[in-house]
Parts: structure tokens; sequence; C-alpha cells
């Protein structure tokens, strides 16, 4: 696929329409989680998560696979997974006080990531979409936030463990985003 073709700026592709959709679902699982006094409520929460999670491991695949790759696309995934993120683990505060350290350091990671692409947007350059580790990190994330929604009866120190395991993945890909950064100076 050509990238001024004309497949690759069209706006309406099922890949779009899943992520769009992705968006569509935040706030029905904040309402959700957010008045949730069960732990079948909490787990109607994740269940909303988890499809959010399934059609953005599909989205990509459909992508690839029928040829709609689309410069919307490209933008609007990260977008849909970076909110998906900060929605969710910002509901999560509410419940678990050790969470808004996750917070603070996905909104320093993401704003980094949002400076820098801008940045390079605007000379003409962006990122080819996310590196491996940008993926894993993505996965780590949706594993754990996904598990703190799903059991909300769980220990302080199980908690703790996940949310140390979401921001050290959170840093490490910060970490290893910034020579990616630094070496699109030079093209």
């Amino acid at each position: 696929m050509k990238e001024n073709g004309e497949e690759y700026n069209k706006i309406i592709t099922i890949p779009n329409m899943m992520s769009f959709f992705r968006l569509a679902l935040l706030p029905v699982f904040a309402c959700i989680y957010l008045n949730a006094k069960t732990v079948r409520g909490y787990q109607t929460a994740a269940l909303v998560l988890f499809i959010s999670a399934l059609t953005d491991m599909l989205d990509g695949k459909i992508a690839r696979k029928y040829h709609m790759i689309s410069r919307l696309g490209k933008a609007l995934d990260p977008i849909a997974d970076k909110m998906t993120h900060i929605v969710v683990v910002f509901c999560l505060c509410s419940r678990y006080r050790q969470v808004w350290i996750l917070l603070v350091i996905l909104a320093v990671k993401e704003s980094f990531m949002g400076i820098m692409g801008i940045i390079y947007l605007r000379k003409g350059r962006m990122l080819d979409g996310a590196h491996f580790f940008g993926k894993v990190c993505t996965t780590v994330l949706f594993a754990v936030l996904l598990v703190l929604v799903f059991l909300p009866q769980m220990s302080v120190f199980w908690v703790n463990m996940l949310v140390a395991a979401a921001c050290a993945a959170c840093l490490v890909t910060w970490v290893l985003y910034i020579p990616v950064f630094w070496k699109m100076k030079d093209k």
C-alpha cells in the first residue's frame, strides 16, 4: 500500500471504527467501574475493558491483513490506547491509593511521547508505528489494569506488585524511546 494512495487516506475503515468504538467504551467503563458496589459490578467493568483490549489487538491485525492501514489509523490507534490506559488508571485511583504513582508516570511518559511526536510531525517525520517494547508495555498495562479491575478484593501486596510491574514497564519503555526520538532528529 502506498502511503500517498487513496487507501492510505481513508477515514472509514474497519480498524478505524474499532478504534472509535474503543474510545466510545471509555465512558461506559468509567460509569460502570465508578458505580460498582459488588464484585460482579467490577467484573462487568472488566468485561468492558477486555472487549476494548480485544478490539485493540484485532484492529491492527485486520489493518495489516486486509490492507486497511490509514494515516488516521496510525494516529487513532495509539490515541485510543493512551486514553484507555489513562481513564482506567484514573478510575483505579478511586479504589487504590498506590495507583496514583502509575498515573503520574503514565502521564509524564505519554506527555513526552506526545510532545516529541508533535515536534517531529511538524518537521514532516513520525514514528512508523509502535516499537516492540511499546507493544510489550501496552500489553503489560492492559493485563495489569484488567486484573486490578477484575479482582477488586486482591491483597495490598499483589496490588503493589502489579502496580510496580506496570510502573516498571512504563519507565523502561520511556527510556527506550528516548534514543528512538534522538535518532529521528538526524533524518
